[in-house]
């Protein structure tokens, strides 16, 4: 019987990934498309980066509830140092980066200098930068061609090595955008489970008090995994304002829950019962294929988060719960 449990435990969430990667390619064939494939790959590459962003957070027992807002404020930043200032997608692109690790910084000396509970000081943030990203624009969406405030056109436009990070595909099949939240996958792999900051990062989570003790620096080691996460986040922004090529206002809605979510199931992935890198790939990746396959059979858009809900709260409890009772 423990060896039943300890099989559910470890593989149970996979079996169930295959069980519904082959049900809904009978029901629908042309689920099992590589174009569909690659389509349901690029679809979660940016909550997918985002969760890493957060799988550091969760790492420090903490959570970081600002990055869907930073994601969105790179999108705007971006599409403004472009398209307004005229200032060229490299540009763009490092500031975007820069941006994200100070609002990272932000949050994490809001939360180990002044104390505020990882929840209220990241939600705070996630309001503040909501307003703050609507400001350079006037609250408009940014593309080529639009008009400024003092009523000429604006001469600048996405460069073509921009939106190449979005909208390109190496060899003409696999998204460029699928492609970097693979090597940043890879990238969060190796620092939490191969070097000594990544083991630091889980001792904190553990035991801040013990990990204290031992010489380490806890108060650092927190403010860099929200630069961390600050960071990661202004990436997928990036990424996502490569793909629809504007500065759109409403870019950033339905981000955080979807991340949140990738990085929660990664929890029940191979029964870790921690937060880790490969486990929120493949929990994005199924909450894409999953909201994939009901579309296609014509699920109502209205069910699908009370679906992935049900997805989340079960595998954590079987996760958890058999557990226990091992």
């Amino acid at each position: 019987m423990e060896k039943i449990t300890a099989f559910s435990i470890k593989y149970g969430f996979l079996i169930v990934m295959g069980g519904s990667y082959l049900f809904f390619g009978l029901a629908q064939p042309a689920f099992w498309s590589w174009s569909n494939m690659f389509s349901i790959l690029l679809g979660v590459t940016v909550y997918a980066i985002l969760a890493m962003g957060i799988t550091f957070t969760l790492v420090i027992d903490g959570l970081d509830l600002s990055v869907g807002a930073v994601a969105a404020m790179s999108v705007m930043i971006a599409s403004y140092t472009m398209v307004v200032m005229d200032l060229g997608g490299v540009v763009a692109f490092i500031v975007c980066l820069l941006l994200g690790a100070l609002l990272g910084l932000i949050n994490g000396l809001l939360i180990v200098r002044i104390k505020i509970p990882d929840l209220l000081a990241t939600l705070g943030m996630m309001f503040l930068i909501q307003g703050l990203q609507l400001i350079p624009s006037g609250g408009r969406s940014i593309g080529t061609g639009m008009m400024l405030e003092n009523g000429e056109e604006a001469e600048g436009m996405f460069s073509e090595g921009f939106l190449y990070l979005g909208q390109g595909r190496l060899f003409g099949m696999v998204p460029i955008p699928v492609i970097f939240m693979i090597v940043m996958a890879i990238i969060v792999y190796l620092i939490l489970d191969h070097t000594r900051w990544g083991r630091v990062l889980y001792a904190i989570g553990g035991n801040p008090e013990a990990a204290r003790l031992a010489g380490a620096n806890v108060d650092r080691y927190k403010i860099m995994a929200y630069v961390a996460s600050g960071t990661i986040s202004a990436l997928g922004g990036i990424l996502l304002a490569a793909r629809v090529g504007r500065g759109d206002v409403s870019s950033g809605s339905g981000l955080l829950l979807d991340a949140v979510g990738a990085a929660l199931i990664g929890f029940a992935v191979l029964g870790v019962r921690r937060p880790n890198p490969f486990g929120t790939v493949v929990g994005a990746i199924f909450v894409g294929m999953l909201l994939n396959g009901l579309t296609m059979l014509n699920m109502p858009y209205y069910t699908q988060d009370f679906i992935k809900g049900i997805v989340l709260v079960a595998s954590l409890a079987f996760t958890f719960g058999l557990a226990r009772k091992k």
